[in-house]
Order: C-alpha cells, then sequence, then structure tokens
C-alpha cells in the first residue's frame, strides 16, 4: 500500500527503510516540483530552488534523488551537499535568488529518522497552506514522478553544485563584529551533537586570543552520548561535563542541522532554551538598543511580555513551529522569532532558526557586557520580575484512540487551579494552554513531528513546576 505522506510542524520525517525510502523522498520531491511550478511564473522557476542536508545516514544519496527529480522537471538545482547547516542553506536561498529550497534532515530526532523540510524565496518555512498544497500535489506512486540521473543533471546544467560557505560567511560577518569575540581570551566548549555545526565556530572565531574547544565534532549518525541531537538534557550532559572540565567560560550547542541552540554557563550547568530566548531578546533591546518586534510560539516564555512591556515593543503569539513564526516575522518585521525548542530568527537574516549566529549573539553578549552567563540571568531576572522555571514531560503516544480521547478530555478541561495557582484563561490556537496566575502557564499539545503528547510549564514558583506538570498529565488522562 501507497504510503500517504503527511507534512508535520516542519516538513515531514520517518523512520529511514520503514516509510522513509529514496522512492518516498522522490514522491515528495514530485509534489514539491508541482507546487513550484503552479505557484510561481516559468521565468522564475528558472531561478531554481536550493538542495542540501544534514550528516544523517544515507545523506549524500538522499539530497541527491531530489537533485534528479527536481531537475528531471526541469527546475534548475543550486546543489549544496550534504553535511550543510540548515541556516547556511536557507541564507543560500536568498543568496542565489532561489524560489524556495529542499532541505533532507529530521533536525533532532533519534538516529534512526530523516526528513524533508521546504522552505520559500525567503529561506524560510512554507505557511500551512502551501504545506497543505504540496501534500495534495505528491503523486500516488512512481509512475508520475520525473527523473534524471544526477550526472546527466549535471551536464545538462540543471544541477549546479556550488560552495555556500564564503556567502553565509560574509552574511554572518555584517550582523555581528567577529574581532571581539575572537580577542576576548574566552574559553569555549562547542557541543556539536555529531552534526552539521561542527566547525563552524572554531572556524568563525578561531586565531585569537579565545580557545574554541569542539566535542562530538565527527561524523557519526547514531548519535553516540546522546538519545538524540536534541539541545536539552540529558542529550547535552556529555558536552556540559566537557565545559566543567576545560574550566569553560560557557558551553556553545547546536543540534543535528545546527538550527537550534543551546547554551550552558560557566558552572557546566544547562541554562534551559526558554531562558536563553530571554537572554536573546535582552541582548537586542536592552545591550544593542535595537527595537522592533518579538515573535513567540505559545510554548515558550512569558518574560518575553515581561521585556516587550519594559522596552516598549509589541509580542506576537503564534503556534508551535517555523510555518507559523516564519510568515508572522515577516508579516511584522520581527526583531526575533523564537520558539520554546531553541530555536531562534533574527531580522536581517532570514526567517529561519541559525543555531551558528544565536550562539554567536550570545557570546557577543557575554563580551559587551563582562558578565558570566549566571550574573547575565540575574541581570533579566532583574528586567522581568524575577525567576522563572521551566520543565516539560514527553510521552509516547498509546494510540490513535488515546490521542482521541486525550483531545476530549482537554476540550472540556476547565480547571480553577492547576498546580495550587488559579488558572486565569485557556489558548487552544495550537494545543491546549491554561494561563496561571503568576504570568506562568501550562501548556498539554500533540508533537507535530513524532508520535508524542507534550506537556509544557512554566512559572516564578520553582516549588511548583512539578505539581504544574503533574496536573498536566492528569488533565490529559495520563497516569
Amino acid at each position: 500500500m501507497t504510503l500517504k505522506i503527511k507534512f508535520g510542524t516542519d516538513g515531514w520525517r520517518g523512520k529511514i527503510a520503514e516509510d522513509y525510502t529514496f522512492d518516498n523522498v522522490r514522491r515528495c520531491t514530485q509534489g514539491f516540483a508541482n507546487y513550484l511550478k503552479e505557484e510561481f511564473t516559468p521565468e522564475q522557476v528558472q531561478q531554481g530552488v536550493v538542495v542540501g542536508g544534514d550528516r544523517r545516514f544515507g545523506a549524500e544519496d538522499f539530497t541527491a534523488a531530489v537533485a534528479e527529480v527536481l531537475a528531471g522537471n526541469g527546475i534548475p538545482v543550486h546543489f549544496a551537499g550534504a553535511g550543510t547547516p540548515t541556516p547556511v542553506i536557507s541564507y543560500s536561498v536568498v543568496n542565489r535568488k532561489a524560489i524556495g529550497a529542499v532541505n533532507i534532515t529530521a533536525s533532532h530526532n533519534p538516529p534512526g529518522d530523516n526528513g524533508f523540510k521546504v522552505r520559500d524565496p525567503h529561506g524560510g518555512a512554507i505557511a500551512p497552506d502551501g504545506l497543505k498544497r504540496i501534500e495534495a500535489a505528491i503523486p500516488d506512486d512512481m509512475s508520475d514522478v520525473k527523473r534524471i540521473r544526477y550526472k546527466e543533471g549535471v551536464a545538462q546544467g540543471l544541477i549546479r553544485e556550488f560552495d555556500p560557505n564564503p556567502a553565509y560567511i560574509a552574511q554572518i560577518e555584517r550582523l555581528i563584529d567577529l574581532q571581539p569575540l575572537r580577542d576576548a581570551g574566552l574559553t569555549v566548549v562547542v557541543d556539536n551533537m555529531w552534526g552539521n555545526g561542527s566547525g563552524w565556530l572554531s572556524r568563525l572565531l578561531g586565531g585569537g586570543a579565545t580557545q574554541i574547544i569542539e566535542v562530538h565534532a565527527e561524523r557519526n549518525p547514531i548519535f553516540p552520548e546522546m538519545k538524540r541531537p536534541e539541545p536539552i538534557p540529558p542529550n547535552v550532559d556529555a558536552g556540559l561535563a566537557a565545559g566543567r572540565k576545560h574550566a569553560a567560560d560557557c558551553v556553545c550547542i547546536m543540534d543535528g542541522d545546527a538550527d537550534r541552540c543551546g547554551f550552558g554557563d560557566e558552572n557546566g550547568e544547562f541554562v534551559d532554551q526558554l531562558r536563553v530566548y530571554g537572554l536573546l531578546a535582552m541582548y537586542l533591546l536592552d545591550i544593542r538598543g535595537l527595537r522592533g518586534p518579538i515573535v513567540k510560539t505559545l510554548s515558550t516564555t512569558s518574560m518575553l511580555e515581561k521585556l516587550g512591556e519594559r522596552f516598549g515593543v509589541p509580542v506576537y503569539q503564534t503556534g508551535v513551529g517555523f510555518k507559523y513564526v516564519a510568515p508572522k516575522m515577516l508579516e511584522v518585521d520581527a526583531l526575533i522569532g523564537g520558539e520554546e525548542s531553541g530555536g531562534y530568527a533574527f531580522r536581517g537574516h532570514v526567517p529561519e532558526r541559525d543555531g551558528i549566529l544565536a550562539n554567536l549573539y550570545l557570546l557577543d553578549l557575554m563580551v559587551r557586557t563582562g558578565l558570566k552567563p549566571t550574573q547575565l540571568l540575574d541581570r533579566l531576572f532583574d528586567l522581568v520580575g524575577g525567576p522563572h522555571y521551566y520543565d516539560r514531560i514527553d510521552t509516547p503516544l498509546e494510540s490513535n484512540e488515546f490521542k482521541e480521547e486525550a483531545k476530549a478530555r482537554l476540550d472540556e478541561a476547565q480547571p480553577e487551579t492547576i498546580g495550587g495557582l488559579r488558572c486565569t484563561g485557556k489558548v487552544t490556537i495550537d494545543g491546549y494552554k491554561f494561563e496561571l496566575e503568576d504570568g506562568g502557564w501550562l501548556l498539554v499539545r500533540f508533537s507535530g513531528t513524532e508520535p508524542l503528547i507534550r506537556v509544557y510549564c512554566e512559572t516564578t514558583h520553582k516549588d511548583k513546576v512539578q505539581a504544574i506538570l503533574d496536573d498536566g498529565l492528569r488533565l490529559a488522562g495520563i497516569a
């Protein structure tokens, strides 16, 4: 039976050799080609599509398969190949004036998975209505897939291999002065999580007094020392331990495709991704004195609303995923956009997560202020009225029947209190978000990329985090 390919929060992901096969990747690419021919004029289509991917198993062959189908449809391919960071692929779309991109990556998923992401002419995620059109355009079988061999595509000039790195580096140097970072004399451990970010911070910051120590830098598609290349504990524990071993000033972390950012402080302790978003917003607003709207998913920190009020900038809330964040950033010319999973995008760049640039901005924050990460957090908390505490529990879905039962329970739920705090509102734009009296929140939602139900919370009461999560699990019917 032919697999019905469905796009989730950020493209299509599947298990290699089970549903993520060469033929299904080719079908997906044909659907994207059909969409592009409908969306753009023939002249625009000739501007081509960027194709790249990560370092997962079979990445070189999967990216080549994509290029063959696009070329078979007469669509020129700017071929960056495997091992290219997601933000570099996204920037290449803009730099080469392409009409989009295909990125072969499963980002932070387990090692047995791979994925298929598509991007628009801005280098950002395609909005949900566009993804639905691509889904509808995917042929049911291989008989409607057009394809030419890779070498033939190169010979015809339809597949054009190029090095995307120099243009991206030039863009980074326009956004941030790297020399003070090179001269700062910091010791920085970089955990690349065996992924596409390997070598990038050394390349950008090497040659000065700052010492860059890279770990998990080799290509290893089984991702040893971690369950998956997602930049949160326990996956980052070995990298944080390296930070303690080398007495590093901080630990910079990137996920498998380098679009997400994780961070560790001078004590080798993890700084959660909500606090990192707060630090990045503080850096742009307070330290660099910039102004502009903030875009956030409903699953990330309420510290942003407090910063927005303090600095006089609007804050917009979206559903989870950059397919919502990117269009909103473009609509309002946002200064920064981001989500709970550690993905942050910045004005003047592309409306796409960039783990390389986010880590550079955090280092610049340290250098400009002369403060350690723990001291920077104290400064942030002074601005937002005290520490905010976050946690998340992921639970595998037992069945579709359980999912429907959980949805029914959550639809009806109208709790007066959660974790001992008064519930002040309920938001259902993506999952079920219960707002709390301290400005915190509980969110229960179903993952758009994996068969999981996620329960998240943020509160100003450290002693109530577990109680809030427990109430979230109960509301969903999870024992």
